[in-house]
């Protein structure tokens, strides 16, 4: 008989493909390359992500446009905003209690921060890529807490 709870949750950390530069920052849009590695990685998680699959997004523009790529609905969360801390990127996502599979599309340092916060238990800077992805897993065995790194994925090897 296996020992562990029956809900776990997926978590992934996938940060906006390449934007241009410039201000107003929360209206920069994707560049020519930022839509083909939206697209790649979209084409990806599609690939594995569950239906029922719930879905963040930073309000910033070049996060919706990556989002956009999936094709999916989602929903606008202000929470996880550019300058967002590591841990309302996981309280947005109701780590590790919501179960089921969360995708957050957002942005640095704050993705690579809760990667770190929920790997090692405190914030570091950890880089994820334009476009790529962290994905964790949360779950339960022999009644101890586990966070495994489940794919770690840039738009180029998708």
């Amino acid at each position: 008989m296996l020992d562990f709870l029956e809900t776990e949750m997926d978590l992934i950390l996938w940060r906006h493909a390449d934007a241009v530069d410039g201000l107003p920052d929360m209206g920069r849009e994707l560049t020519a390359k930022g839509h083909k590695q939206a697209a790649q990685m979209a084409a990806w998680l599609n690939a594995r992500l569950p239906k029922a699959a719930v879905i963040l997004v930073s309000p910033a523009t070049r996060a919706l446009q990556t989002a956009e790529a999936l094709g999916r609905p989602f929903d606008t969360a202000k929470k996880i905003a550019p300058g967002a801390d590591a841990m309302s990127v996981v309280l947005a996502a109701g780590w590790p209690d919501a179960g089921g599979c969360v995708v957050v599309v957002g942005h640095q340092p704050s993705l690579g921060q809760a990667a770190a916060l929920l790997l090692c238990g405190a914030e570091s800077d950890l880089s994820i890529k334009k476009g790529g992805l962290w994905w964790l897993t949360n779950r339960v065995r022999q009644a101890t807490q586990q966070t495994i790194v489940r794919a770690v994925m840039t738009p180029e090897l998708a």
